[in-house]
Order: C-alpha cells, then structure tokens, then sequence
C-alpha cells in the first residue's frame, strides 16, 4: 500500500512541468527557513534554561496556564 502511494505521487512530481518544479522547491525552502531557521534564532528553550527539574518545568507552565488570561 504504501509502495503504491509512493508510486502515484513520483509519477506525479515526474510529469510536472519545469515551472511547477521550481514552485514546490520555493515552497519547500520557505518552509525550512520557517522551521529550522527561525525557530533557532526566535524560539529559544526557555524551560531547560531557566528550570533543572521536570517539577519546576510543569510548574511554571501549568501557573503560566492558569494566571495568564
């Protein structure tokens, strides 16, 4: 099943035209640069910088949860 999926979308991708290529790279670029590269930069790991154990963890977001409107 899962080699039959597999076959219906190569075929796919393998017709496109040459312009329709270059869009899902595009897309697919976009999307890394939103995932990876701002996430490192912009998301940093609050919890593991600011709390040791996983009780302070729960802690800090289950009041985080309850006092923030």
């Amino acid at each position: 099943m899962f080699r039959r999926f597999w076959n219906i979308y190569y075929d796919g991708f393998r017709h496109l035209p040459r312009w329709g290529k270059i869009v899902i790279a595009i897309v697919l670029a976009k999307l890394f640069i939103m995932f990876a590269v701002i996430k490192l930069f912009f998301m940093p790991d609050y919890l593991n910088s600011q709390y040791t154990t996983d009780q302070e963890k729960s802690n800090h977001v289950l009041n985080e949860l309850i006092t923030k409107p």
